[in-house]
């Protein structure tokens, strides 16, 4: 069994190397999802949101069907927005997860305004900052400010959005950042290393961006793999829309729907940074191998412990 996985995880590297995976690739279909075993809800088949309510956007990232009919296992790999805000049966969850390693892409600035996180007893956060181009402390800027000229200055007529395209380039170009993600993918492919789950602040752009790197090395339908990304509107949408609504009462901002591009995903932001890599790499298999240094020996491992 274990030598079977071996040589379909060596396909699956041959296939990435070959750019022979599909990208609309359509996998085995799917039974009916069934309960989590840690209290999961299963939202749009294969998306498995781990409720809690201190934190809006943890998922386990397993489920998810390959162009081969091969799934990812759940309960290894998870991800998930900032942790400081959790309740004590929240935390309570997180040990329910077995978690080993949690891995925190925040900056120092983020860490400071929003709070370390707050992990089950002998767990502790292994930080790996990813720039964030200066975003959180535009925002703070801006909303501190109080003042609507100076936020749409900074945030109106399509800056929001054009921010944005340029932080995900930068996920892409900047050496330091492609070194904590590579790092962060050979923690998940480590046999050794039980459950993990990673987060930022939001966890939706960097730990998105991982998130949709992961699951195309594994062999995921890019379709399925933008989904997992796009599905932070759907996680997000209501805890945002309170955000919105406190400032505006507040008087901070008379106009908070300039904050809906920074709050969103969108299909742009990601292309912004696919359209680097591929420029730069020339393919997502050459990002894999030279922008994040992953060997084919590293990328079988990821593919032999996630994929069955």
């Amino acid at each position: 069994m274990r030598r079977a996985r071996l040589l379909a995880a060596g396909a699956l590297v041959s296939a990435l190397a070959a750019g022979a995976l599909p990208a609309a690739a359509t996998a085995a279909p799917a039974p009916a999802a069934a309960r989590h075993p840690h209290g999961v809800h299963a939202v749009a088949e294969t998306i498995r949101q781990i409720p809690l309510q201190g934190a809006v956007n943890v998922r386990d990232l397993g489920g998810y069907w390959t162009y081969t009919g091969g799934q990812v296992r759940t309960g290894l790999v998870y991800r998930a927005d900032a942790l400081g805000k959790l309740t004590p049966a929240d935390v309570d969850t997180l040990a329910g997860l077995r978690l080993t390693k949690a891995v925190d892409f925040r900056i120092p600035l983020e860490v400071q305004y929003d709070g370390a996180d707050r992990l089950p007893a002998g767990l502790a956060t292994t930080s790996r900052p990813v720039s964030d181009l200066g975003l959180y402390g535009m925002l703070l800027t801006a909303i501190g400010s109080g003042d609507p000229v100076k936020q749409e200055q900074m945030l109106g007529g399509g800056r929001a959005e054009a921010f944005m395209r340029d932080v995900y380039r930068t996920f892409v170009t900047d050496p330091a950042d492609r070194a904590q993600f590579a790092a962060t993918l050979r923690d998940v492919a480590d046999g050794a290393q039980g459950p993990l789950l990673y987060h930022c602040t939001s966890g939706k752009d960097r730990t998105g961006w991982l998130s949709y790197v992961l699951l195309r090395a594994l062999g995921v339908p890019v379709s399925s793999a933008e989904r997992d990304y796009l599905a932070s509107n759907t996680f997000r949408a209501a805890y945002d829309a309170r955000v919105r609504d406190g400032l505006r009462q507040s008087g901070r901002m008379q106009n908070p729907d300039l904050l809906i591009p920074l709050q969103e995903v969108r299909q742009d932001y990601l292309d912004a940074a696919t359209s680097r890599m591929e420029a730069d790499y020339g393919s997502f298999y050459g990002y894999l191998t030279r922008g994040l240094g992953l060997d084919v020996p590293t990328l079988t491992r990821l593919q032999s412990k996630l994929v069955r």
